[in-house]
């Protein structure tokens, strides 16, 4: 064992009161759990993506971890502390030369963490809901990339995605149909160029999150705590919102928990407003799981007995390969759309679809989004400047069926998502467009 570790398993190692220090490993990072606090302290590692190896680098990166994720829980990180040597004799008190850098954290339950949560079948969706509230507030108020930077350029999404692909290939994993995974994202990729490059354009790239997983949330009381943003790398942050909202959605489906999934989808565009995005939502849900196949295949490259643990490890790396690949073939999406008065019972119904798997898309909702009344969201185009204060205005619902729930359905489709228009659709012409939209996607279309 590491001689810094083995002395951080020391009680006598703290300056607070320890009965007893618990170890937690991944494949950057020990956990050391005191009781009231938790102690992570980075490995001196260099895989391509992250590099700990000195410790300049590690205390930067323990700075930048304090910062980033005060964002989501300033609660739980509280500082960044000096571990004093030497390693032999490594403390958290005074004296001695500073060695390393640890974060300091308040200590959770273990069974708080999400998937604890969800193998005991206590994850309900009203915590869905709240998360995915608090996510879209948290893109909305993420810092926005300059016009200048390159963040968000299509190059730069594409790289982290050949390089979990090389990884995955180094370490000897998917070799069945590593090729076809690799084929298959290069060439979606391509034909998504341009939407990436508008993305990035409209400023839509954001410092976000960036490992977006159920590992880093814990259920405390009623709400979802998030914690340990991405802090190594920036290109792995500033990101576009659908994909950190992606490694989310991506992780509950590979759980067994779709209808979950598309709950916090559901909820999260109903808030954020940001259908643009969902065209990218496959490549995007692929290249998560991939990113969970290299992180767990790392970790099994450090492991040096077969044993349970092993195992558990190997069975989650065929998991999320097989997540991707499932990923890269989306099925083929309904358009249903609504018709009658209002209070006739439309919005009922289609609350019953949503909890069945279907994105609810609701005329109400973006009729006010069009005026910065709803959400997050400011006032949106071409209604902020031309349509002017009244929001039932015959104009402004020619902007919403013809402009702007024609587009958010049709961004669904093209993830190959089920969606129900939720409106009035009192006219002929407002029926027939979106008709249209399903004949020309290839999706199946009906009026409820």
């Amino acid at each position: 064992m590491d001689p810094l570790v083995h002395a951080l398993l020391n009680p006598a190692a703290y300056d607070h009161p320890v009965a007893e220090v618990r170890l937690i490993e991944t494949h950057i990072s020990w956990v050391f759990l005191t009781g009231p606090f938790a102690y992570k302290l980075k490995k001196p590692v260099n895989l391509g993506f992250v590099d700990f190896s000195s410790p300049e680098q590690r205390r930067c990166c323990c700075e930048e971890e304090l910062r980033l994720n005060r964002r989501l829980a300033a609660e739980l990180y509280l500082a960044v502390r000096d571990i004093h040597g030497p390693a032999e004799r490594a403390h958290l008190g005074e004296g001695g030369e500073v060695i390393d850098a640890v974060v300091q954290m308040r200590q959770f339950e273990q069974e708080e963490l999400l998937p604890v949560v969800l193998g005991r079948g206590a994850l309900r969706p009203a915590h869905l809901d709240a998360l995915a509230e608090d996510l879209a507030r948290f893109h909305s108020e993420a810092a926005p990339a300059g016009p200048n930077d390159a963040w968000g350029d299509p190059a730069m999404v594409l790289a982290p995605a050949i390089a979990n692909l090389d990884t995955l290939a180094r370490l000897g994993c998917a070799s069945a149909d590593g090729e076809a995974l690799r084929d298959w994202t290069v060439r979606e990729h391509g034909r998504l160029e341009p939407l990436l490059e508008a993305r990035r354009r409209d400023r839509k790239i954001r410092e976000c999150h960036g490992d977006l997983h159920l590992g880093n949330m814990a259920l405390r009381g009623d709400r979802i705590a998030v914690f340990d943003c991405l802090e190594f790398n920036p290109s792995l942050r500033w990101i576009d919102p659908i994909s950190d909202l992606a490694f989310l959605v991506m992780d509950l489906r590979e759980r067994g928990q779709d209808l979950l999934a598309l709950r916090l989808l559901d909820r999260w565009l109903e808030c954020s407003g940001d259908h643009s995005g969902l065209p990218l939502l496959p490549w995007y849900l692929a290249y998560r799981a991939l990113v969970r196949a290299k992180v767990t295949g790392l970790r099994l490259s450090q492991m040096t007995d077969t044993n349970q643990a092993w195992a558990d490890q190997q069975r989650s790396l065929e998991s999320y390969l097989a997540q991707a690949r499932a990923s890269m073939a989306p099925g083929r999406g309904a358009l249903l759309i609504t018709h009658g008065i209002s209070g006739s019972g439309k919005s009922h119904a289609a609350r019953a679809l949503r909890d069945q798997g279907w994105l609810h898309l609701r005329s109400d909702v973006e009729r006010l989004r069009l005026f910065g009344r709803w959400g997050c969201t400011p006032p949106q185009p071409p209604a902020a400047e031309a349509l002017g204060t009244d929001p039932y205005a015959p104009a402004v619902s020619d902007v919403l069926y013809g402009t702007v729930l024609l587009a958010a359905a049709e961004g669904a489709l093209a993830a190959g998502l089920s969606v129900v228009v939720d409106a009035t659709f009192l006219l002929r012409q407002q029926r027939r467009v979106f008709h249209d939209l399903a004949r020309r996607r290839g999706a199946r279309f009906g009026i409820l």
